[in-house]
């Protein structure tokens, strides 16, 4: 039956390519049509043959990690919220290099392998050259975001695949990865694949411009749009110059705003292209750049501009009104107003100022990495090195390289220099384990060593003496983790030397202060007051997604406020439904108690999973159409 499949499926790919086009199927597409004949013709491939991807030597996967490591590591957070978007069950996140080769995979740990056995390893090559006709392949050749499904890839073999996948460009318009989403799911429509392809899109977009941001964190950057709610969306224009006010960078946005070419801005005056001289420029220049004023073009057109960096001087006659500046309020970088907080704050520094490793327990979201920082910032290794690592997000089989580094030529494809690990990068600071829960067992024992003897082994090196730090962080149970033999029993008390059981952000008693202090965060500098209404409505939502989804909601509505104030309207319409927490929706005898009994039971099992509408659905042993179903007959939204 599989070989029948694949000759059929390669009799289809061959009467395309002889121009035998058909209205409808795979070859009704130009650039798939396009693609199958690149793949006959430049590269030789067969469709019929039943093959794995070529994977790249161990050493060569971490030398490409480590050229793209600032966009790994802000592509990270951005996989692992798509991820969470898409409901997770059934899809793959990838990032790939310039090549197509996989340099990262988020996916659910029980659905591994179904990837791996569809060839989407760790290092695997999907160039068009190597796997014809897929997302990640054909992406890099178009250089355009595109959708490949099941029978409109070449090879036979991938026809159970459905990707999409967007480019992700550098400042200069080089192409610097590819973000995918691949479904090894039979029943993935076509028509199902574009709200994928748009949050594929919008995903490529923030980790693009965040890099670019990185990338010219000590130049000057121009941020402009059409509209000023637009300003620090990922839409807008990104324009880096240096001090003599000439074009070292520009994105794509900006290219299509001021409607120019590349070639025609770099290197050229930034006066050249804007009404106003470079002195008033940089007179509107700010640190924290967030208010946007006004700014023309040399053709007359109107955008709306905030300019980071250093004010060279005030202007005699400013662009725009001059909004007032509020200063955020800070300690150690972190609110601590909840009590409860800041006597376990007191505890950990006390602990770790005697080098006592910590362990910090919290729900996802909820601040763990903040108040590690917050006890490294505050203690006498202040000025040394904070390293993180993400147990969660970085591959299994690369975690031992990360965390001990190796020793040049130590393994065929290492780099000649070697590469420091993690342990030796934090030597005199600290190093930050988070979700130490998903370590793997032989790391563990290793981990365990080096807390015992104060030594790293490099792959391949000799000891090294490290003076370092431990804290770790875990959203899971570890105990139970001990239970069921995935965590050992050793390294759990030798990390838990004091354990700090952060509260998710619906129980802290500083809310109001914590809001007040995201929003000045946020805001950059730019007065924002909140209505009370909608102050009322913030602090009475459950935020499942804990303080990182409230200071994401906070960033959004900074943006697009006008005229400094959020009012009950500007909120996102699941804060504007939201109905009171469990514990206050019954206050009287309900008429109808079978039917409030239900309510409060979909509400208990979608707190118990943090609002994952597969798992409360298998909790409650219904079908996900049954559970939204019942959402909306009770008026549950998120």
């Amino acid at each position: 039956m599989h070989d029948n499949h694949l000759s059929r499926h390669a009799q289809q790919v061959m009467t395309v390519t002889q121009g035998k086009t058909h209205l409808h199927g795979p070859g009704s597409d130009p650039s798939i049509a396009r693609s199958w004949l690149r793949c006959l013709e430049d590269y030789h491939l067969d469709p019929a043959l039943s093959i794995a991807p070529t994977v790249l030597e161990h050493g060569r996967v971490l030398e490409s990690r480590e050229r793209l490591q600032q966009v790994l590591h802000i592509a990270g957070n951005e996989m692992t919220s798509l991820h969470q978007q898409l409901s997770g069950a059934g899809h793959a996140v990838l990032l790939t290099d310039a090549r197509g080769v996989i340099l990262n995979c988020v996916t659910a740990p029980a659905e591994r392998q179904i990837f791996e056995r569809a060839g989407l390893w760790l290092g695997a090559d999907w160039s068009e050259a190597c796997e014809g006709t897929n997302g990640i392949g054909t992406c890099l050749v178009e250089r355009q975001s595109l959708t490949i499904h099941q029978d409109e890839h070449f090879r036979g073999r991938h026809t159970g695949l459905t990707c999409s996948a967007s480019p992700v460009f550098d400042p200069h318009g080089e192409l610097l990865a590819v973000l995918d989403v691949s479904s090894a799911r039979r029943d993935v429509s076509r028509q199902s694949q574009f709200h994928t392809m748009a949050l594929v899109n919008l995903s490529a977009k923030m980790i693009e411009s965040c890099y670019f941001l990185r990338c010219f964190d000590n130049q000057w950057l121009l941020r402009f749009h059409l509209q000023a709610e637009s300003v620090g969306l990922f839409s807008e224009g990104l324009l880096a110059f240096d001090g003599e006010g000439r074009i070292c960078a520009v994105n794509q946005s900006a290219l299509n705003l001021l409607g120019h070419i590349r070639g025609g801005l770099l290197g050229k005056p930034v006066e050249a292209f804007f009404d106003c001289s470079l002195d008033e420029l940089l007179g509107r220049a700010s640190t924290n750049a967030a208010a946007s004023w006004p700014l023309r073009t040399r053709d007359g057109r109107k955008l709306f501009a905030v300019l980071r960096g250093e004010a060279r001087r005030p202007l005699p006659t400013p662009l725009a009104p001059v909004v007032e500046v509020a200063q955020a309020p800070r300690l150690s970088g972190i609110c601590l107003d909840d009590a409860t907080l800041q006597a376990d704050f007191r505890k950990a520094l006390r602990v770790y100022e005697r080098d006592v490793p910590l362990l910090i327990n919290g729900e996802t979201g909820s601040g763990k990495e903040a108040f590690a920082k917050a006890v490294h910032h505050a203690s006498q290794r202040a000025d040394k090195a904070f390293v993180a690592l993400n147990c969660a997000a970085i591959p299994e089989s690369l975690i031992e390289s990360e965390l001990f580094g190796y020793r040049g030529g130590s393994f065929t494809g290492a780099r000649k220099e070697g590469m420091r690990g993690k342990l030796q990068q934090a030597d005199g600071g600290t190093l930050f384990l988070d979700e130490i829960g998903d370590m793997p067992l032989a790391l563990q024992t290793r981990l365990l060593r080096v807390l015992e003897d104060r030594q790293v082994v490099p792959i391949g090196g000799e000891p090294e003496s490290v003076n370092v730090r431990i804290i770790s962080a875990t959203h899971r149970n570890l105990l139970d983790r001990v239970q069921d033999g995935s965590f050992r029993e050793d390294l759990y008390y030798r990390l838990n030397g004091l354990e700090v059981a952060l509260p998710p952000l619906r129980e802290r008693s500083d809310k109001s202060r914590l809001l007040d202090f995201l929003l000045a965060e946020e805001a950059g500098g730019e007065t924002v007051l909140i209505d009370g209404p909608a102050r009322e409505a913030l602090l009475g939502f459950a935020w499942p997604g804990n303080v990182r989804q409230l200071r994401n909601v906070l960033r959004t509505l900074a943006a697009l406020c006008e005229g400094g104030r959020i009012g009950l309207e500007d909120l996102p319409a699941m804060i504007r439904s939201a109905r009171p927490a469990v514990a206050q929706v019954i206050e009287e005898p309900s008429e109808h108690p079978l039917e409030d009994a239900e309510r409060l039971a979909l509400l208990s099992a979608l707190e118990q999973t943090r609002w994952h509408m597969t798992h409360t659905a298998e909790q409650l042993g219904v079908s996900r159409n049954t559970l939204y179903r019942k959402l909306r007959k009770h008026g549950i939204a998120r």
